[in-house]
């Protein structure tokens, strides 16, 4: 019995003896089954998409390993671009979770509380994608160059809107601290151009040819991006 088999199954089980189910809830469960299927559809291409490669893992691919035929495939999904955008996009979704729930501690001496803000804000992207680099590798999947392949325009928009949104509290942080809006950012820009780095440097081994390890150059690019930011204003005030 494969994967399909087994949630309709279940569908059958859960459903009550009555044949004078309500339509709305006929609707309901109908609906918790597509999901079901959907979601086993983006298991089955997250799967294929980290063992083969995007351009190997082919549509039949994804629906013989999720028990689908590739025509069924064609219900929940367009192509596997779509696929790998849905997956990119809950990615994205937990990052923006886990950005959004993070809390700063106490202010450091001598530093204003917005500084506390951005050293949160920043340490929780950075968490996210040390503890899940899966996710770092998904968001290069289809990236060539500095071109986007593979993705619509306006899909491309809507994730890149999702990874802005991730990053927005340490560029208000920025601004908090006194930055202009240029200069805010500038900085987030290359805060993310560093986290990226340090990430593909940990996750790959190479770092260790250094004999470093990523949260403790990340803490020093903060340190070193708070004080940026402090002496910016303080020199501006003056």
């Amino acid at each position: 019995m494969n994967s399909v088999q087994r949630i309709d199954q279940l569908y059958i089980r859960a459903m009550p003896k009555s044949t004078t189910l309500p339509s709305a809830e006929r609707g309901m469960r109908q609906r918790a089954v597509a999901d079901a299927r959907r979601a086993l559809v983006l298991d089955a291409a997250r799967a294929a998409f980290f063992e083969l490669g995007l351009e190997r893992a082919s549509v039949r691919e994804i629906a013989r390993r999720a028990g689908y035929t590739p025509g069924a495939i064609y219900s929940y999904f367009a192509s596997k671009e779509e696929m790998y955008g849905a997956l990119l996009g809950e990615s994205l979704e937990r990052l923006n979770q886990a950005v959004a729930a993070a809390r700063p501690g106490a202010a450091r001496r001598g530093e204003p509380a917005e500084a506390a803000t951005l050293r949160s804000a920043a340490n929780a992207f950075f968490g996210f994608y040390r503890e899940n680099p899966r996710d770092l590798d998904l968001g290069f999947y289809l990236f060539q160059g500095l071109q986007p392949r593979g993705l619509t325009p306006q899909l491309n928009e809507q994730l890149n809107a999702r990874l802005r949104a991730a990053l927005a509290p340490a560029q208000r942080a920025l601004a908090q601290l006194g930055l202009g809006e240029r200069d805010a950012l500038a900085e987030v820009t290359a805060l993310f151009a560093h986290t990226v780095g340090l990430l593909l440097l940990s996750h790959t081994g190479r770092i260790r040819m250094f004999h470093q390890e990523s949260q403790g150059l990340f803490d020093r690019y903060l340190d070193a991006l708070v004080e940026r930011a402090l002496g910016r204003t303080q020199g501006a005030a003056r």
